[in-house]
């Protein structure tokens, strides 16, 4: 992977970047009482698919490493996920907005599913 230098460099990484700005961004909409509670989850789990990310890159020297930290993320996604479900219940969020943010969700759970199928090609260091 020459031209990835760093975790930074990958698009799953931009892209989730962005995601976590939006979910930061429409999350401000939600009530005071949800401050420690949904708020702080979803952003959280939001922000933790990049963390994932940046770990498992990381450990590129172990495949299997590699994988499990990109598991990791690809489940935090899926935890955002739900919290844009719950937010959608409680009606905090429209069914577009969180549409939008779940194909966001689905388009970052593609590419870590093919950033694992090619492990070997992101680990031969």
């Amino acid at each position: 992977m020459a031209f990835v230098k760093t975790f930074e460099d990958l698009e799953v990484y931009k892209f989730q970047r962005e995601l976590s700005k939006k979910i930061f961004a429409v999350s401000r909409t939600f009530p005071k009482e949800e401050m420690y509670s949904l708020t702080d989850q979803i952003r959280r789990s939001s922000r933790s698919i990049g963390a994932n990310i940046s770990e498992a890159w990381g450990k590129r020297r172990y495949e299997k490493h590699f994988v499990s930290k990109l598991t990791d993320a690809d489940a935090e996604q899926l935890e955002t996920q739900h919290w844009l479900l719950v937010a959608r219940d409680c009606e905090y969020l429209s069914s577009e907005t969180v549409e939008t943010l779940k194909n966001d969700c689905l388009a970052i759970n593609r590419m870590l599913n093919s950033m694992m199928l090619k492990a070997s090609q992101f680990c031969n260091l």
